[in-house]
């Protein structure tokens, strides 16, 4: 029989830490009781036999529908045009505001 695979409080701590995500004790807890439920329910799934299921990647029998790809010249715009209205260009490119800090 297979043992249970449990996750402690200790390597939820250790997971958040590596993706610098703050967790408090009671969510420590709530997701290490999380994370066994899902390695159980995974652990169930392997036990099925699947050896005469096919593959698929897919069940809905959707598919795209695929157009040529071309190219409409009445809808772009010039470089001129596309910077006429911008506050800010240089050298024909738009100049917006960082976004993003350095720290």
């Amino acid at each position: 029989m297979p043992h249970k695979t449990t996750i402690t409080t200790t390597q939820v701590a250790h997971i958040a830490k590596l993706a610098n995500l703050s967790v408090s004790n009671g969510e420590q807890a709530h997701f290490a009781t999380a994370f066994t439920e899902t390695l159980a329910v995974v652990d169930t799934l392997k036990k099925i036999d699947t050896a005469s299921t096919e593959p698929t990647h897919q069940v809905t029998d959707l598919e795209n529908i695929f157009r040529e790809d071309t190219i409409d010249d009445s809808r772009q715009f010039t470089q001129k045009q596309a910077l006429q209205n911008a506050a800010h260009t240089h050298a024909g490119y738009f100049v917006v505001e960082r976004i993003l800090d350095n720290d």
